[in-house]
């Protein structure tokens, strides 16, 4: 229907409007977006090749503005009716993490876009997160949670309304996400007033800091939003230099000359004032800020090898795979996408591929991993708790579980790599005359 904003417009713009809240509510996370843009500005200086490859992967555009924000829902119909305005802006959830066997209550999803040109237009993602309220212990403080949890409305009767009808129209026009929008923010809007007294409060503080977090609250707060830098090194450094008060340590994969899958690292948590219901005060510990570095997107058999060397013991988990983008597509560990380096040049009917490549008349770029490491956004996580840690629990998350309460199934991130990657080879087949079906990565 015309008339109607796309999703990838409704998408950039909620973006937009959830970073200019955010910064409002913590200064430092705009501190932190200018550190950013700094060390990407230097980075593309000193690397002219970098913002080259960057641009014509079509990647160059995105960045400035690229997020990815962190919720956590309490209940199956919270995380339904998320899935549901996430929908209207073009995000499905994709891969399903198990936090539980690093000691944080959580099952999760990554809600974004899946195809290439909507990452390009708008490349936001929402890493949310369902409570396993089994895993609360003490059986009395478990149901009270549920009762608490079952008492609120996390979205606004306007919201409601209006993506009852963007579902049936197949979208909204100007007027209606100019309500829209404003209406969906308050549902990730930080409110200081608790909904339960102070007794409760910390009964689930003690429970797991994460678990006060959720049910404390009217809704799931955005706990963080996190831009992309090309240097997540020079960053962190940065990061320390100007008193941001970083993690040790960056989460993920070591500094390589192929960057590979996702690098993390975040400020701690800041303490903000908590009111409670009969006029006491409190505070409490979520909210912080992170940057990611984003790398090559790993085959099944290269995402294998890591963890392999994850579970090992090596901390890092890439000293098994090749530090160069020739061995990583020759070993098919890492997934490319692949072009013709001049659309004026016709390659003869016999030519191979890999010949191709070589002599420089086809580009092989690494695809971009869109997706999350569960063992570092559990790290994350536990920075950001107070430095809370505890054994896994014993119980492990259910990928059928959480298909269930979402009502959905959540996407294969290496599915949708596979399909790129199969895309772009197709694009040359027909480029050029070739026979379907006759171009593969070896």
């Amino acid at each position: 229907m015309s008339g109607l904003v796309s999703p990838a417009e409704l998408r950039a713009r909620f973006a937009a409007a959830l970073s200019d809240m955010y910064q409002a509510e913590v200064p430092q996370y705009g501190a932190l977006l200018t550190l950013v843009n700094d060390v990407n500005r230097a980075t593309l200086a000193a690397d002219p090749k970098l913002e080259r490859s960057l641009a014509a992967s079509g990647e160059l555009g995105r960045i400035a503005g690229e997020r990815h924000g962190a919720i956590r829902v309490g209940t199956a119909d919270e995380l339904r009716s998320i899935a549901r305005a996430f929908r209207l802006m073009g995000m499905e959830p994709v891969g399903y993490y198990d936090l539980a066997t690093a000691g944080v209550p959580v099952h999760s999803t990554a809600f974004r876009p899946v195809e290439t040109d909507e990452l390009a237009a708008s490349p936001f993602r929402v890493f949310t997160s369902l409570l396993r309220l089994d895993l609360i212990d003490d059986p009395d403080l478990r149901t009270e949670a549920a009762e608490i949890l079952g008492r609120r409305q996390i979205m606004t009767e306007e919201a409601l309304s209006l993506l009852a009808e963007g579902e049936a129209a197949n979208g909204l026009d100007e007027q209606e996400v100019a309500r829209f929008l404003p209406a969906l923010l308050e549902t990730f809007r930080w409110h200081q007033r608790a909904t339960i007294g102070e007794e409760i409060y910390d009964r689930l503080l003690a429970s797991h800091r994460l678990v006060a977090d959720v049910v404390s609250f009217p809704g799931p707060h955005i706990n963080h939003l996190t831009p992309r830098t090309l240097d997540i090194d020079a960053a962190h450094r940065r990061m320390a230099e100007l008193g941001f008060g970083p993690k040790v340590e960056i989460e993920g994969p070591p500094r390589r000359d192929i960057p590979i899958l996702l690098r993390q690292t975040s400020f701690k948590a800041l303490s903000e004032p908590v009111r409670f219901p009969g006029g006491g005060t409190g505070s409490h510990t979520a909210r912080f800020g992170e940057i990611e570095q984003r790398g090559a997107a790993l085959t099944r058999e290269g995402r294998a090898r890591y963890d392999r060397m994850l579970a090992g013991g090596d901390a890092a988990g890439a000293a098994g795979l090749p530090d160069d983008p020739d061995a990583l597509r020759r070993e098919e560990l890492a997934f490319f996408r692949y072009r013709a380096a001049d659309a004026r040049y016709v390659p003869g009917a016999t030519a191979s591929l890999e010949a191709l490549i070589m002599d420089g008349a086809l580009v092989a770029t690494p695809i971009t991993y869109e997706d999350f490491l569960p063992v570092s956004a559990a790290g994350i996580f536990r920075s950001n708790l107070g430095d809370e840690t505890r054994a896994g629990y014993a119980a492990t998350g259910s990928r059928a579980a959480f298909e269930q309460a979402l009502g959905d199934s959540v996407r294969d991130e290496f599915a949708l790599y596979e399909r790129e990657q199969a895309a772009s080879l197709r694009g040359l087949e027909r480029a050029f005359g070739w026979t379907e079906g006759s171009v593969t990565p070896r």
